[in-house]
């Protein structure tokens, strides 16, 4: 399933989300992303059509396995590219900026040379 980046950055919000409160709701994910309520109405109908969400009979949000598998896969790549940005020397607002912005584009092929260079090197040379 090819996921857009909407729906990449609706997913590791919740797990983000998920990481820090036992108990997520549409209201938290709309306030951390600074969105409208319809907004991530919408976004969530489409992620609970794919199969990535679930609420329940309080309006909480989990991800489903297949949802936290992508979530998780999406917050890898934006923690490791941040993390080699700041060790290049951007400072750490921009680097998360700009981590975002690329996580989603990059191809499996270019994030898993990336990390293997980050995990044989450490800092970035």
């Amino acid at each position: 399933m090819t996921l857009r980046e909407s729906g990449e950055m609706y997913l590791e919000t919740i797990y983000v989300l998920s990481q820090k409160s036992t108990a997520v709701r549409s209201i938290d994910v709309g306030t951390y992303m600074g969105y409208s309520k319809p907004s991530v109405s919408r976004a969530l109908g489409l992620l609970k059509k794919d199969g990535l969400v679930v609420t329940d009979a309080q309006g909480f949000i989990s991800l489903t396995e297949a949802g936290e598998n992508r979530a998780k896969h999406i917050y890898e790549r934006h923690q490791l590219l941040s993390r080699l940005f700041t060790d290049l020397g951007v400072d750490e607002a921009t680097a998360a900026e700009d981590a975002c912005r690329i996580e989603h584009y990059l191809s499996d092929k270019t994030f898993d040379a990336i990390k293997k260079h980050v995990e044989k090197y450490g800092k970035a040379r």
